[in-house]
């Protein structure tokens, strides 16, 4: 039992930070903003064009995509989370951007979840000029994915840097003695 919370904590503790981020400010929409209703402090209102919170709901997928197919996304999420699960011990505790890259998109994936699951569809909020409506967990899902592929760029960068400095040092020892 200590391994497995050995090998989980850092996931479950990122995952359960955001879910709960994501969870309270869906309710605090549904709670304060009526259904399609807009919400911006009068301070701020030359924000309105720009940002804004609404209160959307969402059947599809992030940024409204593929509406009226939560039964497909809800299976999808589920799917999405095993393999998350599963995979986590096997990534090296060294390759930190894929760790967390794979605890924001589990947070995202299960605070979706909640919603599809509570409520059959996802409490979308956030309003920033044109962009489809989102909200904390397809962030989370969408920042990860950002994450991971910096590390990728960051790891085949290193690798490149290593296999010259490499070359060069083969090239500079290399002598022949007859």
């Amino acid at each position: 039992m200590k391994s497995v919370i050995q090998r989980y904590w850092p996931i479950a503790t990122i995952a359960a930070l955001i879910v709960v981020l994501d969870q309270w400010t869906k309710w605090l929409v549904r709670v304060n903003i009526p259904d399609g209703g807009t919400w911006l402090p009068d301070s701020l209102q030359w924000l309105s064009p720009y940002a804004r919170i609404v209160h959307w709901h969402n059947t599809g997928a992030a940024f409204g995509m593929f509406q009226d197919a939560s039964m497909v996304f809800t299976v999808l999420a589920f799917i999405v989370i095993a393999a998350i699960i599963y995979y986590y011990p096997h990534v090296e505790n060294s390759d930190w951007s894929l760790r967390l890259a794979m605890s924001m998109q589990l947070g995202g994936a299960i605070g979706n979840l909640i919603d599809r699951l509570t409520l059959g569809r996802v409490t979308d909020f956030i309003s920033i000029g044109t962009f489809p409506v989102f909200n904390v967990a397809d962030a989370s899902i969408s920042v990860g994915a950002a994450v991971l592929l910096l590390g990728v760029w960051l790891m085949e960068r290193s690798e490149k840097k290593e296999k010259a400095k490499m070359m060069a040092s083969d090239q500079t020892g290399e002598t022949t003695s007859d």
